[in-house]
């Protein structure tokens, strides 16, 4: 009989216990909830940026210095047409030089020197210039997102019927466009793009 009461007990305490672990760990997902802030329009257009900035970045950092003006033109593929396309680096340059374009009305900065088109400034040349100039961009584009709001989204910026959302939305879908091609380049140069080197779910 004692030793029936002894294992009522142990396997009561352990109940109890288990009881506690799991009132705790409820209590502290509940804290993390709350702690976590609200969703706000500023908060998910820079995760789009986040999202798209590090799969530009990654593709840029991959393609080796010697290939960065490659061009499919040079390939001379039978029924193809290349001709006048751009180069790696010139993609690069060209979102970087768009992000500037759509962004800065919202953020109301200077733009930087040497801007004349979508391919410029063209006195960058070197992988490392283009790809600093390419990060600056970006930490613009979460300058511009944090400037959102309910209230101001649909306010017009930088001339014309363009709304502040459509700038900050529009940058992110036209780097991912111009990523399709840098993805295209680095396959053409037997290179794997990062975000395709893990298994995906």
């Amino acid at each position: 009989m004692r030793n029936g009461n002894f294992v009522f007990a142990l396997c009561g305490g352990m109940v109890a216990l288990g009881m506690g672990s799991a009132q705790h760990s409820a209590l502290a997902q509940q804290a993390a909830g709350a702690q976590q802030a609200p969703a706000t329009v500023a908060s998910m257009v820079d995760r789009q940026i986040t999202s798209v900035e590090k799969l530009v970045m990654d593709a840029a950092e991959a393609m080796p210095e010697e290939e960065f003006n490659f061009s499919p033109e040079s390939l001379k593929l039978p029924g193809s047409e290349y001709k006048g396309v751009r180069t790696f680096a010139v993609e690069v340059r060209h979102i970087a030089t768009s992000n500037y374009f759509l962004w800065t009305p919202l953020t109301g900065e200077k733009m930087p020197e040497g801007l004349k088109d979508g391919n410029s400034p063209e006195a960058l040349k070197t992988k490392a210039e283009i790809i600093a100039y390419l990060k600056t961009s970006f930490a613009l584009g979460h300058r511009a997102a944090a400037t959102l709001t309910a209230e101001n989204m649909l306010q017009t910026a930088g001339g014309g019927n363009t709304t502040r959302l459509y700038r900050a939305t529009f940058g992110v879908a036209h780097a991912y466009d111009h990523y399709g091609q840098m993805v295209e380049y680095l396959r053409m140069n037997g290179i794997v793009p990062p975000a395709s080197r893990t298994k995906s779910d």
